[in-house]
């Protein structure tokens, strides 16, 4: 199976293991939020990030490197794709899709397939396109942010499809911790020194969206503002923040009483 959404993962996904860790607390708000499931779809699962370990889990991946990546305890991937899901109706109890359906070839058909399948909870875990505008990055790589936002479906669409079926849907922001083990691009908002890291920035699909040239300035006008203290001058708060509201979010959809 070729590249299933707009990030060839096959080509690009090297290293996803080890700097896209699954953080606790981030990890806590999403299985709180499967509630009592026993069964739980992950859909694009990648390496296993997030899945909970004491449920039974059926993991959807179309690409092969990722699947290679998930520890060997790790769910059952199947080689599938959100928009064509091999289950029959109402089979699982919940159902995840943790910084996916941005990659998804068509977001409505694959929350429409999640809706299908699903008799409870289903519990997204993405990023607010229009929030990442406040993020410090946008002064190096205004290029990035733009381009995620256009990758990124509205909060309001993706409300507008879960809440079909009598559903009830909540979104709520997800505090980033200081010391954030999964990787993304807000995860380093206290830390900006990482980003200078090219495994780092590997690990990040963002990166993919821009030129070679602008992924060149921004990491060398970052490293010069680091070296000279401008970063700290317009940032330094951030240092000793111990979390930040950025634009991670959670939505939770659920049947009606």
């Amino acid at each position: 199976m070729g590249a299933a959404g707009d990030f060839d993962y096959d080509a690009h996904g090297d290293g996803y293991e080890r700097q896209r860790r699954a953080d606790p607390r981030i990890a806590a708000c999403v299985w709180e939020a499967l509630g009592d499931a026993r069964t739980v779809l992950n859909v694009g699962a990648g390496a296993g990030s997030y899945e909970p370990r004491d449920r039974y889990v059926l993991a959807i991946e179309p690409s092969r490197g990722m699947r290679a990546q998930r520890p060997r305890d790790a769910a059952l991937a199947i080689a599938a794709i959100a928009e064509d899901l091999p289950l029959d109706d109402r089979s699982v109890d919940a159902s995840m899709a943790t910084v996916t359906i941005h990659q998804w070839k068509d977001v409505s058909k694959g929350l429409h397939e999640l809706l299908r399948v699903t008799r409870g909870s289903i519990v997204i875990l993405t990023f607010e396109g229009k929030a990442l505008e406040r993020y410090w990055i946008r002064d190096y790589a205004p290029e990035m942010i733009a381009a995620e936002r256009r990758r990124f479906p509205s909060l309001a669409m993706l409300r507008s499809i879960l809440e079909s079926s009598s559903r009830h849907v909540s979104i709520s922001s997800v505090p980033i911790p200081i010391d954030c083990t999964d990787g993304f691009l807000e995860a380093y908002y206290a830390r900006p020194e990482r980003l200078l890291d090219p495994t780092v920035r590997r690990a990040q699909s963002s990166w993919g969206f821009v030129t070679d040239d602008v992924q060149g300035r921004c990491v060398r006008q970052l490293s010069d503002d680091l070296r000279s203290g401008a970063w700290d001058e317009r940032n330094g708060p951030l240092r000793s923040q111990s979390s930040y509201d950025g634009a991670l979010r959670l939505i939770v959809s659920k049947p009606r009483d």
